[in-house]
């Protein structure tokens, strides 16, 4: 492919939530709109934390959302490149060694902050003289290595933050590499996209600071300095952060709940732009419409409630051929098309299944009406134009009308107060399980 590189870089330490999967569904939109590549790339240098079994599961949760990927890596395989890069640095002068401890940098920070500074690591390791790093390593003291910024004005164009610009001498220089000798995720993944030919770098705003050491970074290292462009993050409805109730918006949490792929899609893809959120049944519909100049600095709201209207009005234009598949053992194209139009998801489905198919026992709200509805009930077989030829032949016999007709009727014969038409319902229930609950054996 010849168009824009760009990748999804999840860490296989939990199952993808909403807010990781809003940043795939992107750069996979932003790729097939512009007929470039989507590379899949585990970051699962955090051995400690990363297992097989969640890096199974996010590829089966971005498969479930329709996302393909046209290359795929683990940084686990890759160490010997990130090594090369962090020698590649010493050489330069880029990469030094640092000894501090975490509890001694910790108590720097809060002198700095209560001396009213910026808690900026201060390059007292770019002090000591080569006796003094040999005392620290006769110790027993290892370094952790930091990069050392140019201190200047680092600037982008953002493709949806337009001009950035970040004065470095306001950051301190990062930790590339632990003390254990294991590089750390702005060495490995600046690496990778410089070796790997990433061309566009698409994520969450919380990464606009760390862009300004990373360009540096890919400078050093020789590399072409991608186009970055960063999107908003999720709000909840309130315009609360998402990150305390993370755990109720994984994918696998939703699946669970019922809700369709292109329910969840339709709502990411437009989350945060000037576009109205619509319902689309197709990844291409999506691609059409997609684009990224259309995305806004502005924080993105995610509503559940609008996501459940969007799953409902996916699932209210389903085809049976489409469905059948995921619907109760036995269910037919009549019953699909009978109860769509009341559910929200397919956990819907259940009550309905057991309205036309199994034994329930409605409220009885009127027994003199339900006495004349059995006097009256029509012989088999039945159609679509029964329920009216009957509930006619019960009101002239009873003089019942409207709600007093009909509400007796439905919640004796399915026993909810409302729901799908009662002459699509009443053939599948059939006349057995009619007259079993009109007269209550």
């Amino acid at each position: 492919m010849t168009g824009p590189a760009v990748r999804f870089a999840p860490s296989p330490t939990g199952r993808l939530h909403v807010g990781n999967a809003r940043g795939a569904l992107l750069n996979w939109l932003y790729a097939r709109k512009t007929g470039g590549s989507f590379l899949l790339r585990m970051d699962d240098t955090d051995a400690a934390r990363s297992t097989a079994e969640f890096a199974a599961g996010i590829a089966d949760d971005l498969r479930w959302l329709g996302l393909d990927w046209d290359s795929f890596v683990r940084q686990s395989d890759r160490l010997g490149h990130y090594a090369a890069a962090a020698e590649a640095l010493k050489k330069a002068g880029r990469l030094y060694p640092c000894y501090e401890t975490a509890e001694e940098l910790e108590l720097r920070r809060k002198i700095q902050l209560g001396q009213k500074k910026p808690p900026v690591y201060d390059r007292a390791a770019l002090k000591l003289s080569d006796a003094d790093r040999a005392r620290l390593e006769a110790e027993g003291r290892r370094p952790h290595w930091r990069f050392r910024l140019d201190h200047e004005h680092t600037a982008w164009d953002d493709l949806v933050h337009g001009h950035v610009e970040i004065d470095t001498a306001s950051l301190s220089d990062p930790v590339l590499v632990r003390s254990d000798g294991y590089p750390l995720y702005t060495l490995s993944s600046v690496a990778d996209d410089g070796e790997l030919g990433i061309s566009h770098v698409i994520r969450g705003e919380d990464h606009i600071t760390n862009t300004a050491a990373q360009i540096q970074i890919f400078r050093a290292l020789g590399h072409a300095v991608p186009v970055f462009g960063h999107f908003s993050l999720l709000l909840d409805a309130e315009g609360a952060g998402l990150s305390k109730r993370i755990g109720s918006l994984s994918l696998a949490d939703l699946r669970g709940q019922g809700i369709e792929p292109m329910a969840l899609n339709s709502l990411l893809a437009r989350l945060g732009s000037a576009d109205p959120v619509v319902p689309c049944r197709d990844m291409a519909a999506l691609v059409e419409g997609f684009d990224l100049g259309r995305f806004s600095r502005a924080p993105a709201r995610l509503d559940p409630h609008e996501l459940d209207l969007l799953n409902a009005k996916i699932l209210h234009e389903t085809e049976f051929a489409a469905i059948r598949d995921r619907l109760p053992p036995g269910a037919t194209e009549a019953f699909w098309l009978a109860v769509r139009g009341n559910i929200t998801g397919l956990s819907d489905l259940a009550v309905w299944w057991d309205v036309v198919a199994g034994e329930i026992a409605g409220p009885r709200e009127d027994e003199a009406l339900l006495a004349a509805a059995t006097e009256t009930l029509p012989a088999a077989p039945w159609d679509g134009a029964t329920w009216k030829a009957w509930t006619a032949a019960v009101s002239a016999r009873t003089g019942a009308k409207g709600r007093s007709l009909f509400h007796p009727l439905r919640l004796a014969l399915t026993g909810q107060d409302k729901g799908p038409e009662m002459a699509a319902l009443l053939p599948l229930i059939g006349r057995d399980r009619v007259l079993a609950r009109l007269t209550g054996k």
